[in-house]
């Protein structure tokens, strides 16, 4: 049965050449990523108690958290959190089946546990956080539709798409770049940065400004001018890194909105601002990709903590972007690729209901000698779509 696979031409101006881009990415401690990872973990301890009790991944979608913020009274030198962060946990999941007890809302609750304290570790999990499991039972009737048609590949539980792009942008790539770089290097010499950092990237033209929002940790600096001069270094060094990218010239600026006059600066006790004054959902951050791009099209599904085995809204978004990365890798002629994959309830999901490539072609290149090499690489994935799953489950793919 040959899958429905579009491949076409487009005439658009490329991303590059376009005057304005945005580019954005809230990093791990921001109160939505906070509520992304709690899901996705969450989902993938599930996962693999259902394989290791029943041998098979049971229904569950753990998508709804939240995240409600404390309060705390921050101050250089250290502070004070005087009202726990809440974080709500939500969603389906099976808790009985073929007459097995499995303690969901219990491994739930460790999940996020131990999420949250690998995250944020200056919270005292003891004290500082509320995790309040309310999830509902999900339905053993649904069991049935982790089972295939033919025995191997599941069958979609929603109708619905996922979408990717590729090459990143230089704008892309340096908020990607930037976000690693502070996780990787900078925040293990300079412990003053909070896990709560978000990225704005506006490129004009050839100007490119990132706007950088970094939550300080009040024990790890001293006073105002510490902190001054903290700030002074990461922006150097955030700047030096975002050049590596690229040619065009390079602004950086941290915490804008800082009164050093009054020493009303962004200022917190644990590194994030959940701690007071910002809440966090699901799906209302980074998309599949990491990124949040309003230069390129996007899907609004949450993909964290859907489940990994027939829910397209999270398994169709992880893929897109594989596919359109695969194509420009290996295929000459793409300047810009545009997937689109679409499902239908209750149909396996190998078989979308379309699976649309949009392909700007560089200079001189034609699509038709480009339609066949990619119609195979999305054929590919299709066939091996499952893989998807594994990687999920083993925590290789991020979602957020």
């Amino acid at each position: 049965m040959t899958r429905n696979i579009s491949v076409e031409g487009l005439d658009q101006i490329p991303i590059e050449k376009q005057r304005v881009e945005l580019v954005e990415r809230k990093c791990r401690g921001h109160p939505d990523s906070l509520a992304d990872g709690v899901a996705e973990s969450i989902s993938r301890a599930l996962s693999r108690a259902y394989l290791e009790e029943c041998g098979v991944v049971l229904h569950h979608n753990t998508d709804q958290g939240e995240v409600v913020a404390g309060e705390s009274i921050p101050k250089f030198g250290g502070g004070v959190i005087t009202k726990p962060i809440y974080f709500l946990i939500s969603g389906r999941a099976t808790k009985i089946f073929d007459g097995v007890n499995i303690p969901a809302d219990a491994i739930a609750v460790e999940a996020a546990r131990d999420y949250i304290r690998g995250i944020l570790p200056y919270l005292n999990m003891d004290r500082d956080v509320i995790v309040d499991c309310r999830m509902g039972m999900g339905s053993t009737d649904l069991c049935d539709v982790f089972l295939s048609c033919d025995g191997k590949i599941p069958r979609a539980n929603d109708t619905s798409f996922g979408v990717g792009h590729a090459p990143f942008s230089e704008a892309e790539s340096i908020v990607r770049g930037v976000s690693a770089f502070i996780d990787e290097e900078l925040r293990p010499r300079y412990p003053v940065i909070g896990q709560d950092c978000k990225i704005m990237c506006l490129r004009d033209g050839d100007t490119i400004t990132l706007t950088v929002a970094i939550a300080f940790v009040d024990r790890y600096c001293s006073g105002i001018t510490e902190y001054i001069e903290q700030k002074r270094i990461l922006t150097e060094e955030i700047a030096a890194v975002a050049k590596t990218f690229t040619d065009r010239s390079v602004n950086v600026a941290i915490n804008t909105a800082d009164d050093l006059d009054s020493a009303s600066v962004f200022l917190t006790v644990s590194g994030t601002s959940a701690e007071m004054g910002d809440d966090g959902s699901v799906g209302r951050g980074n998309r599949a990709n990491g990124l949040i791009t309003p230069n390129r099209p996007m899907s609004m599904e949450a993909t964290s903590g859907k489940n990994p085995i027939n829910h397209v809204g999270k398994i169709y978004n992880l893929l897109a972007t594989r596919m359109a990365q695969d194509c420009v890798a290996e295929v000459d002629g793409i300047e810009e690729i545009y997937i689109r994959i679409l499902s239908q309830i209750g149909q396996p999901i190998d078989r979308p209901h379309v699976a649309s490539a949009q392909i700007l072609t560089n200079p001189g290149a034609t699509i038709k000698p480009i339609r066949s090499d990619v119609e195979a690489i999305i054929d590919g994935w299709l066939e091996e779509i499952t893989t998807i799953t594994e990687k999920v489950i083993r925590g290789e793919l991020s979602t957020f």
